[in-house]
């Protein structure tokens, strides 16, 4: 199992570098490395993939995972994409459409906190009218 993914802070948010490959033999790496960040309290994290060329998967079941545990926790994943071949898989999997993606570790870093909207409210069921004047 490969653990290279380093871990650098960039204005407070945690920069976690993949390799030039994500696949089934180091994907593990890279869950222990963003969940590592995660358990040290950071929620919104970033993962910059400007190395990677190839992500099968693994990869992507660990960032989709790890994206739902952040949002659990308040924050979210942020990925830096420029692949065209990686951009390509995420966009015929639907994971572009789930993970926030930028071209830049700068963009992802500056970027304001996706606003998720919270569950709606479940409302009371109408009081029957016929049980009110019992």
């Amino acid at each position: 199992m490969q653990s290279n993914y380093p871990v650098a802070m960039a204005s407070g948010v945690p920069v976690v570098t993949t390799p030039d490959d994500i696949d089934a033999s180091n994907a593990e790496g890279l869950r222990a490395a963003i969940f590592g960040v995660m358990a040290d309290g950071h929620a919104t994290f970033v993962v910059d993939m400007t190395a990677t060329g190839f992500c099968d998967s693994a990869g992507l079941h660990v960032l989709v995972r790890a994206h739902r545990q952040a949002q659990a926790a308040g924050g979210e994943a942020r990925l830096v994409i420029t692949s065209t071949a990686v951009l390509r898989v995420f966009a015929i999997t639907g994971v572009d459409r789930v993970i926030p993606n930028f071209r830049t570790v700068q963009e992802a870093v500056a970027a304001a906190p996706a606003i998720v909207p919270p569950p709606p409210a479940a409302t009371p069921e109408p009081a029957d009218p016929a049980r009110l004047g019992s």
